[in-house]
C-alpha cells in the first residue's frame, strides 16, 4: 500500500512539470526513509540479539556467580575452620616458641658454661703439657737414678760381700787368736767381738812411769812372737789394716799428764815390739807399716758393777788390730748419702 500511495503520487505529480520533480523527490525521501526503517529494523534485530545473548550471558554469569559465591561459602566455611585450626595451632606454636625461648637461654647458660669450662680445659691442657714436660725431664733424672742407683746397688752388693768376707776375716783371726793364745798358755784375753787383748800395766810399768818392767818385757817377749804370728798370717794380709797399741790411764792427776804417759806407754811397748829379735824382717818391715801407738790417757775409764771406777782395770795396755774396711765403709756411707738426696 505504501508503494502504491507513493505510485498514485508519483502518477498526480506527473501530470505536470512541477509535479513530477516532486514525485521523483518523494520517491528519494522515501526509499530513503525505508532504508532508514530496514537499517533501523536490522539494528533493532542485531540489538535484541545482542540483548538475548548478552542476557544469556548474564545468566551465565548469574549462575557461575552463584556457583563461585556457593564454593566461596564453602571455601569461606573451610576457611573459618582452618583459621580455628590456625589458631590452635598458633596457641600451640606460641607455647612452643615460649619452650623454645625457654631452651635457648637454657642453651646460651650451658654454652657459657661449655665455654668456660673450654677456657678452663684449654687452662689445664696447657698445664697439663707443662706437666708432660716436666713429668718427662722427672722421667729422665729418673731413669738416670734409676741406673745409678743399679751401678749403686752393685757397688754396694760388691761392698756387702766384702763387708761379709771382712766380718767372717774378724771371726776367724779372733778364732786362731784365742787359739794360739790358749796353746802357748798365756792368760791373755780376747774380746770375742773385736779381738781387742788387754794386758795389765801394772805388770809393764810402775806408777808414773813408762820404762817397761823385766816381767813386762818377759810378758811381751812371750805374746808378741804369738799374737803377730796369727796377724801376720799370708792368709790375712790382704785384709790387716792396722795392729794399735793403746796405752791408758786411771782419772789420778791431770788429763794432759795422763795423756802424755799414755802416750809413752803405748809408744815404749811398739818400740819393744819392732825390736824385738824373733822377729824376720819380712815381719818387722809389715808391722813397721801397719803399727801405729796412741795413748788414750783417761778417756776410755772402767767401772765396777757399783758405777764405781775401777783403778786397776783403767790402767792398761790393748792390742787391737782393724782390718781394711774403713775406706770401703767411708765409700758405702758415701753412696749411701748419694742414694738420700
Amino acid at each position: 500500500m505504501a508503494r502504491q500511495s507513493i505510485h498514485n503520487r508519483r502518477a498526480g505529480r506527473g501530470s505536470t512539470g512541477g509535479g513530477a520533480s516532486w514525485i521523483s523527490y518523494s520517491d528519494m525521501m522515501a526509499a530513503l526513509l525505508l532504508i532508514f526503517v530496514l537499517i533501523l529494523s536490522y539494528s533493532l534485530y542485531q540489538y535484541f540479539t545482542m540483548m538475548e545473548k548478552k542476557t544469556q550471558e548474564l545468566e551465565d554469569q548469574k549462575v557461575l556467580l552463584l556457583t563461585q559465591q556457593t564454593e566461596l561459602e564453602e571455601k569461606e566455611s573451610t576457611l573459618v575452620i582452618i583459621r580455628g585450626e590456625l589458631e590452635t595451632k598458633q596457641l600451640l606454636l606460641d607455647e612452643k616458641q615460649k619452650e623454645l625461648d625457654a631452651t635457648t637461654a637454657s642453651l646460651k647458660t650451658q654454652q657459657a658454661t661449655l665455654d668456660k669450662l673450654q677456657l678452663e680445659l684449654g687452662t689445664q691442657k696447657t698445664e697439663l703439657d707443662a706437666l708432660k714436660i716436666v713429668l718427662a725431664g722427672k722421667e729422665a733424672e729418673l731413669k738416670t737414678s734409676q741406673d745409678k742407683l743399679a751401678e749403686q746397688q752393685k757397688a754396694l752388693a760388691s761392698q756387702a760381700k766384702r763387708i761379709d768376707d771382712l766380718i767372717g776375716v774378724r771371726s776367724e783371726i779372733i778364732a786362731d787368736l784365742s787359739t794360739a793364745l790358749s796353746q802357748a798358755q798365756m792368760k791373755a784375753t780376747v774380746d770375742p767381738n773385736t779381738g781387742n787383748i788387754v794386758l795389765d800395766s801394772a805388770v809393764f810399768f810402775d806408777t808414773a812411769r813408762s820404762e817397761i818392767l823385766p816381767q813386762g818385757q818377759e810378758l811381751l817377749n812371750r805374746f808378741i812372737p804369738v799374737y803377730l804370728n796369727v796377724l801376720l798370717d799370708d792368709k790375712y794380709s790382704d785384709f790387716l789394716g792396722e795392729i794399735i797399741i793403746e796405752g791408758h790411764t786411771d782419772s789420778t792427776g791431770t788429763y794432759d799428764n795422763n795423756l802424755k804417759l799414755s802416750q809413752q806407754r803405748a809408744l815404749q811397748v811398739a818400740l819393744y815390739c819392732l825390736n824385738l829379735p824373733s822377729l824376720s824382717a819380712r815381719e818387722k818391715t809389715r808391722l813397721q807399716q801397719i803399727l801405729t801407738a796412741k795413748g788414750r790417757s783417761e778417756s776410755d775409764l772402767k767401772y765396777d758393777a757399783y758405777g764405781n771406777e775401777d783403778p786397776e782395770a783403767s790402767r792398761r795396755v790393748e792390742f787391737k788390730f782393724s782390718l781394711k774396711d774403713a775406706e770401703m765403709i767411708t765409700e758405702m756411707n758415701r753412696i749411701l748419702q748419694q742414694n738420700d738426696l
